[in-house]
């Protein structure tokens, strides 16, 4: 973890409270059980004789935090001598707290922007600029999932974007896709995540809304579709299309579509859809052992071992 030494042995640092309980000692005294983690990692941490006074503290919180590190169970656990909330003063980066993208949601929405602006369908460039200028501040930070494929700070533009760039790639490769089309798609997909998930202090998710379990992005998604062309006066087909290239992309019912994908766009965006989140989830976890070993099996890919083979390039960031 990432601690300031400190002269007198002790380290401090900012740290988000992953796990915060309060609990007692065979003798009585309160203590608070607590994990603490920034993006590179986390340890167990105790902070003895807690009464209180130090503040009210929560899982989620980010906090400000001194103390040893100690080894306990032949495990390293941070004895906390100091602690608490942090506030508008402290000079500290939420992205060194939790999983981030590491591209920023604004550049990429920028660039998003552009691409949409030069449409030439005027009814496919209307409502996608309607719907991601209303969305943008959410959009450019929200986390793409709740545990899964990019569920990290401004993992939804990430994940975005990367479809977008795949399906540009599709398409001069197989013109009888229309890129348009394919495209806004790929924008509007999961926009509705925004409504889905709870947000929790540190920008990830904590959960899901009510609406959200109730209903789901990729209703919502077509709803807001529907209602966006109704209050831009447009009646063309390309409206029915994206409803249906969205409540359609998790390709079968059983992961949640309302209907399988029927024409090539909604097809391909299915697919793409699908294909990145994989890959995502393939390169998390095999960055987390040694070329030449498995992982443990991943639950999210058919309950698979996957094999670092050391052959690829360690940076897997996207090429925008």
């Amino acid at each position: 973890m990432n601690f300031t030494q400190l002269p007198n042995g002790m380290c401090d640092g900012f740290v988000v409270l992953r796990k915060c309980e309060e609990k007692k000692t065979k003798n009585g005294s309160t203590y608070l059980d607590l994990i603490i983690g920034d993006k590179d990692g986390e340890m167990s941490a105790k902070l003895w004789d807690y009464n209180g006074a130090s503040g009210v503290f929560e899982q989620e919180m980010v906090v400000k935090i001194r103390g040893t590190v100690e080894e306990y169970q032949k495990k390293e656990q941070f004895r906390v001598s100091q602690i608490r909330p942090v506030n508008d003063n402290d000079n500290y980066n939420l992205a060194d707290l939790v999983p981030s993208s590491d591209v920023g949601g604004e550049m990429l929405f920028d660039m998003m922007l552009q691409k949409v602006n030069a449409f030439t369908n005027d009814n496919l460039r209307r409502i996608v600029l309607e719907i991601v200028n209303d969305k943008k501040d959410l959009m450019v930070t929200f986390p793409a999932a709740l545990k899964l494929h990019h569920a990290m700070l401004g993992g939804l533009m990430y994940h975005t974007m990367s479809i977008v760039r795949m399906a540009e790639e599709m398409c001069k490769i197989y013109p009888a896709i229309n890129r348009e089309l394919l495209l806004s798609g790929a924008i509007l997909h999961d926009v509705a995540k925004t409504w889905e998930l709870e947000e929790s202090k540190t920008g990830l998710a904590k959960g899901y809304t009510k609406e959200g379990e109730l209903i789901g992005h990729l209703v919502k998604g077509a709803m807001i579709v529907d209602e966006t062309a109704k209050k831009l006066g447009i009646e063309g087909e390309e409206v029915t299309l994206l409803e249906h290239m969205i409540i359609s992309h998790h390709g079968i019912p059983e992961f949640g579509s309302a209907v399988r994908p029927m024409f090539l766009e909604a097809i391909v965006l299915s697919m793409l859809d699908d294909l990145d989140a994989t890959i995502y989830e393939v390169n998390t976890a095999t960055d987390k052992v040694e070329a030449g070993s498995f992982t443990d099996r991943q639950w999210a890919l058919d309950n698979r071992k996957l094999y670092n083979h050391g052959l690829g390039n360690t940076e897997h960031k996207v090429n925008f």
